[in-house]
């Protein structure tokens, strides 16, 4: 290494525990959420690569900490990936989103190959009963099968579900929610998807109920519903489908019909994600923001009611976590240690970022817009 190229390290690496010093992260520090760095080339890939740097540096293991999840908290709230300056190569990243529909239907699988359907043996070794790969409601207990029970019983109840509706869910992941509500509120379900895994299994899961299963895009689904669902799905719709999202459920909601969206949404309106996540764990993945989801229901929908669940959603990633840590010794004959440490940074990066309220979990009730219906009982 030359002497400059020594000396533009050491500038960079001091720069950087500055920064870090003022969010109350110390490099090789002793609290838990101090960074201890193994590999000096990770200074230079954080500031080349932001979020993505800090990601791959750490699935690389240039970098461990006792908690994730906080310390990626306290990046968040002191602004510090602003506070590095960007780069062109950083900038680039994002212009596919802005630029192309990369969420069409001849492109929409490709979420489910890359994440989906990795294995029922990876999801099913942190999930509840229910199968749940979304946000719990953690209102009087701490345990996630309870937690998950409670989100499936409030999203029925807003929904004013009676065994004289047929509900329609779009996104159904593994069944977990056609079945409750097909088993405790007695109504017929249709539930579309489109990884074929989660389509094997939620099959098998809700057999002998009144619960029919699709495979297909939610811009083919046809039908009239009493009432819409859709749970965790609408983060992979993308900016540029919004709209025509919000016309399919408009199109196949009957008039006196309720819609529940529920989804993680951002603080601002963005046409990209962030590029770590979306590199590794979610491909062409998009958080809506609450304006985005406001003008793709103008004209369409009365929004009835929005309730924000994202601290719970904290609770629900540090719970699949543990769960994921318990289960890894008969987890690592199937993925290796990369994987390891990438998913567990997936999911305490992600509790950190719930925690530090830079993003959020939303279930908005609404109805047809235009004819006058009476508001629904949609705050418990």
């Amino acid at each position: 290494m030359t002497v400059l190229a020594e000396w533009r390290r050491l500038v960079t690496a001091e720069a950087i525990r500055m920064l870090l010093k003022e969010v109350g992260i110390e490099i090789d520090g002793p609290a838990p959420w101090d960074l201890q760095v193994h590999d000096q080339r990770w200074y230079s890939h954080v500031v080349r690569n932001k979020n993505l740097g800090l990601g791959e540096s750490y699935m690389d293991g240039w970098w461990d900490c006792a908690q994730i999840d906080e310390t990626v908290c306290r990046l968040q709230l002191g602004g510090l990936e602003d506070k590095i300056r960007g780069n062109v190569k950083y900038l680039v990243r994002l212009l596919p989103a802005i630029l192309f529909n990369l969420q069409s239907s001849s492109r929409a699988r490709i979420i489910a190959q890359r994440h989906y359907d990795l294995g029922n043996d990876l999801f099913f070794a942190f999930l509840d009963q229910y199968r749940q790969y979304s946000c719990g409601y953690f209102q009087d207990t701490d345990d996630l099968d309870r937690a998950q029970q409670n989100k499936l019983e409030l999203i029925c109840r807003k929904l004013n579900l009676s065994p004289s509706d047929h509900l329609l869910d779009i996104g159904c992941g593994w069944g977990g929610l056609a079945r409750y509500a097909a088993e405790h509120f007695g109504c017929k379900v249709t539930a579309v998807n489109i990884s074929r895994e989660q389509l094997r299994y939620a099959r098998d899961f809700c057999r002998d109920l009144p619960v029919r299963f699709e495979d297909c895009d939610y811009r083919a689904i046809n039908g009239r519903f009493d009432k819409i669902v859709s749970v965790g799905m609408f983060e992979h719709v993308g900016q540029k489908n919004y709209r025509a999202f919000m016309k399919t459920v408009r199109r196949c909601l009957k008039d006196d019909g309720i819609f529940l969206l529920h989804t993680i949404g951002g603080n601002t309106s963005r046409s990209g994600c962030d590029p770590w996540i979306n590199r590794y764990i979610f491909p062409n993945g998009m958080l809506p923001s609450a304006a985005q989801i406001a003008q793709a229901v103008e004209g369409l929908f009365v929004i009835e009611d929005c309730h924000n669940l994202g601290p719970h959603y904290d609770r629900t990633l540090v719970a699949w976590n543990a769960n994921f840590q318990a289960a890894w010794l008969r987890l690592k004959s199937h993925y290796d240690e990369r994987f390891k440490r990438m998913w567990e940074y997936y999911l305490l990066s992600c509790a950190g970022a719930f925690r530090a309220r830079t993003i959020q979990v939303w279930q908005i009730v609404m109805t047809p817009f235009g004819l006058g219906a009476a508001q629904p009982f949609c705050r418990l």
